[in-house]
């Protein structure tokens, strides 16, 4: 590509209206002088858009309504109180949720617990059934059998 067409790129292209301004860096800057004196077609790009902005300078510039001002700041209040209750109502239906969740496991714990204890046998509660037995134990063994016992229910000195 000769020299004098040189074209800007994207990058120098969208740079463009911060050198105008001045507002570049200096390597940047310096880039882009450098193309626009060596290249035409770079030269003919400035100029169409230093045209451009003279054109949209000369336009008439459009007047806000007195109440403008007003109208936004109502649309905006109006946008932010929505949100907030919206999420105010997010936060509140999270929450409930939660304690939905919370409630339901409190409950199906506490019915596991007695339905454990109705289920499952209680070892204690056979051993205080017993305790009698355990009690007189050894008087038991010491009788030796049944048929003892029985002789000694017929006998007349313990009737």
């Amino acid at each position: 590509m000769l020299q004098d067409q040189q074209r800007l790129s994207i990058d120098e292209r969208s740079n463009l209206v911060a050198y105008l301004d001045g507002e570049l860096n200096d390597a940047e800057a310096r880039s882009i002088a450098t193309k626009l004196t060596q290249s035409m077609t770079a030269r003919r790009e400035v100029e169409a858009l230093q045209k451009t902005w003279e054109l949209l300078d000369l336009l008439p510039r459009a007047k806000a309504s007195d109440d403008f001002a007003s109208r936004t700041l109502s649309v905006a209040t109006r946008q932010v109180d929505s949100r907030t209750a919206d999420l105010a109502s997010d936060i509140a239906r999270r929450a409930g949720i939660g304690l939905a969740w919370a409630s339901a496991s409190a409950l199906l714990f506490v019915l596991g617990y007695f339905l454990t204890l109705r289920v499952w046998p209680n070892p204690t509660a056979r051993l205080a059934r017993d305790l009698p037995i355990a009690e007189s134990l050894d008087e038991y063994r010491d009788v030796g059998s049944m048929e003892y016992l029985e002789q000694l229910d017929t006998s007349p000195e313990f009737n």
